[in-house]
Order: C-alpha cells, then structure tokens, then sequence
C-alpha cells in the first residue's frame, strides 16, 4: 500500500496531466457564491445597456436639444410600420403591449440613470406618438399633423395627463402622460382630416 502511494505521488509530480487529473473543483458554497454574484453583474450590465437603448429609443435620447422631438421624430418609421396592421383589435391590443413595455423600460431606465422622467428617456415619447396616430393611415397628412398635434398636447399636459406626470412615480407616470397628450392629438387629427374632406368636397 505505502509503495502504491509513493508511486501514485512520484506520477503526479512527473506528469503534469496526471496531476491536473488529480485537482479537485472548489465547489464549496462561498466559491459558488461569487461564481453567481460575477454571471448576475455580467448578467446585469447587458440588461441595463439593454434597457437604456430601448430607452432613449435607439440613443436618440442623448440629443443635445429637444430630445422629445427627436424621439418623436424617431417614432414615425414605427408609425408606419404599425400601420401595416389591419385589424383595429390586433391594432389596439399592440398598442396596450407597447404602452405596458415602455412603462417597465423607463421605470427600469429611471433606476440606472438615477434621475426621474430623464430627458434621455423617450419612449414615452415614441408610445405616445403612436397613441396620436392609432388606427390612422400613414399619409404624410397624419404624420404632420398629428407630429405637432401630440408636441403641442405633450407640452400643455390636459387632464388626466398632468396628474400622471406630477402625481405617478415609476415608469408609468414617465408613459402614461404622453399616451394622454397622444390620444388628444389622436382625436383632434381626426377632426383635421373631416376638415379637410369637409373642405375639398
């Protein structure tokens, strides 16, 4: 037996594979506890920077100037993409799942930023614009109109919008202002347009 041994312990110092064979994996609870503190940081970094794109909708948050209206701007492709959906209830239903999404990512948003309702989140901006335009066809008429209509409503908050700005904390008091100021513009672009064909006909 003792000669076994010293043969097994004279292997492993001659031949380094034998050795590494030989090494035991630290599986103790403190060793596996880092292991998952260092996957939850990676982990977590990639959310936030995940988080924080959707955000400031593609970065365009960062704006120097105007940072809304860019964001707005940057919604129209979506609107018009949007658009292409045909049926009103699939319609409505995208844009409740849209609203709800944006809620989480600016309150997630707000989280890592450190600052509430920040000027790099805009996805309440590109929500609320698609609020403005819900169920309306993707003419350069609505586009415009119901552009400036929702930046004008977006600005002078109308009831209920002011008290989910002032009142609501988290992500949906972030959302929920815009989508109110967008639903506004929503309707008083439908009154342009009866206008308008009241007009030409």
């Amino acid at each position: 037996m003792e000669a076994a041994a010293t043969r097994t312990t004279a292997a492993s110092i001659t031949n380094p594979r034998y050795a590494a064979s030989c090494r035991t994996v630290d599986v103790s609870p403190i060793a596996a506890h880092w292991r998952f503190v260092r996957i939850s940081a990676k982990f977590g970094g990639r959310m936030r920077r995940l988080t924080i794109f959707l955000a400031s909708w593609g970065y365009t948050g960062y704006a120097p100037f105007a940072s809304g209206t860019v964001g707005t701007l940057a919604a129209i492709p979506f609107f018009w993409l949007f658009a292409r959906i045909q049926n009103p209830t699939v319609a409505v239903a995208g844009c409740t799942v849209a609203i709800a999404l944006a809620c989480w990512v600016a309150g997630n948003a707000e989280k890592s930023l450190g600052e509430h309702d920040s000027g790099i989140i805009v996805i309440d901006e590109v929500v609320g614009y698609l609020a403005a335009t819900l169920l309306l066809p993707p003419t350069w008429t609505v586009t415009i109109v119901a552009f400036f209509a929702f930046r004008a409503f977006d600005v002078w908050k109308p009831f209920p919008a002011a008290y989910f700005d002032s009142q609501v904390e988290g992500g949906m008091g972030v959302v929920l202002d815009d989508v109110v100021a967008g639903l506004y513009a929503n309707l008083f672009t439908r009154v342009v347009l009866m206008l308008i064909e009241q007009f030409r006909g």
